[in-house]
């Protein structure tokens, strides 16, 4: 695969990249999913040794929608007033591959609320191409609403709901910042969203910044990839200078009133991820917004990386636990 120059287009129909992604067109849109990722199932008996337990919960059964919730053990073993964080996570794939099940986002919300420690509300929502976005923004903002409301005893007992920050890695990023800019905060009492932290977000533009140059053949996450994850996400016909993908054209920035207003958002990179540049861009937009923007970009990664190796997650959740005991004691 070659190099792309600027603003070239990078070729995304070719075999190599839909089998590079474990995915196959079908003639009706839709794709199929080649490759079955490892799930893990929830663990909810409290008689297990597991530092966190873990269940599933629907939210709206017509969409197959649902919520995996994350309740640290010593939550459970301790009587106390005091009430945990509540991180609503959304999970990468690029909007089209994985699940709020998947070994891989299961295993890091175990350590994620071990090491933090938090209440985790991870959303399994609608996946492209079958459902193009806006169907992920939808489903990020009614897991809010129906977080509010749940009669569920580990979210009533243990979770701090007027305390919430909306998290997300990769395509989870790009969901959690648009479920922030789209969900109805007035009406979301007794959530109250203090916070974003957007992991490796996954936003991108027609014109190619200098790391999509420079990584275009990343063996991790080269930007063919990116380019057919986009196509198959954002509605037919749509650029990637759509909103959804690039939020730094069009309208985007007059949605970021309410980010100015008492939020903090927290942005994470790493130097070999090719979409770092648009990271930084999207930082700085928020910046001028008058928005309180934590940048935390390191040096020794690629596209993933925290949910790959270990040692970067637990870097990474030092970062994001100053990040979210800082916000809730300012």
């Amino acid at each position: 695969m070659s190099g792309a120059g600027e603003g070239e287009a990078v070729d995304i129909s070719t075999v190599d990249n839909y089998q590079g992604l474990q995915i196959a067109p079908n003639p009706d849109g839709t794709i199929t999913r080649l490759a079955k990722l490892p799930e893990s199932p929830p663990t909810s008996d409290p008689k297990l040794s597991t530092p966190v337990l873990s269940k599933d919960i629907p939210i709206n059964e017509s969409k197959n929608t649902w919520v995996r919730i994350y309740l640290p053990r010593h939550a459970l073993d301790h009587s106390s007033s005091s009430k945990l964080p509540l991180v609503v996570f959304y999970h990468g794939g690029g909007f089209i591959l994985c699940s709020a099940a998947s070994t891989i986002f299961h295993d890091y919300c175990v350590s994620f609320a071990t090491d933090v420690p938090v209440i985790i509300a991870s959303v399994e929502y609608r996946l492209a191409p079958e459902y193009r976005l806006p169907a992920a923004y939808e489903d990020a903002t009614e897991a809010l609403h129906w977080i509010k409301t749940t009669p569920d005893d580990w979210l009533r007992d243990h979770a701090d709901l007027s305390n919430t920050f909306l998290m997300g890695i990769s395509a989870g990023g790009n969901i959690a910042y648009h479920a922030a800019l789209h969900a109805d905060v007035d009406r979301l009492h007794p959530l109250k969203i203090h916070g974003l932290i957007l992991q490796q977000p996954f936003f991108s533009g027609t014109q190619r910044s200098g790391s999509e140059l420079r990584l275009a053949n990343n063996p991790k996450f080269p930007l063919s990839w990116s380019d057919l994850m986009w196509d198959l996400s954002l509605p037919i016909g749509a650029s990637r200078d759509h909103e959804y993908c690039n939020p730094t054209v069009g309208d985007g920035c007059k949605k970021l009133d309410r980010m100015a207003v008492g939020w903090r958002v927290l942005v994470t990179g790493w130097d070999g991820d090719p979409l770092i540049d648009r990271q930084i861009e999207v930082a700085k937009m928020l910046e001028e917004n008058g928005v309180d923007v934590v940048c935390h970009f390191a040096e020794g990664g690629y596209h993933g990386v925290d949910i790959m190796e270990a040692s970067k997650a637990k870097a990474l959740f030092v970062v994001v636990k100053n990040f979210i005991f800082c916000q809730s004691a300012s």
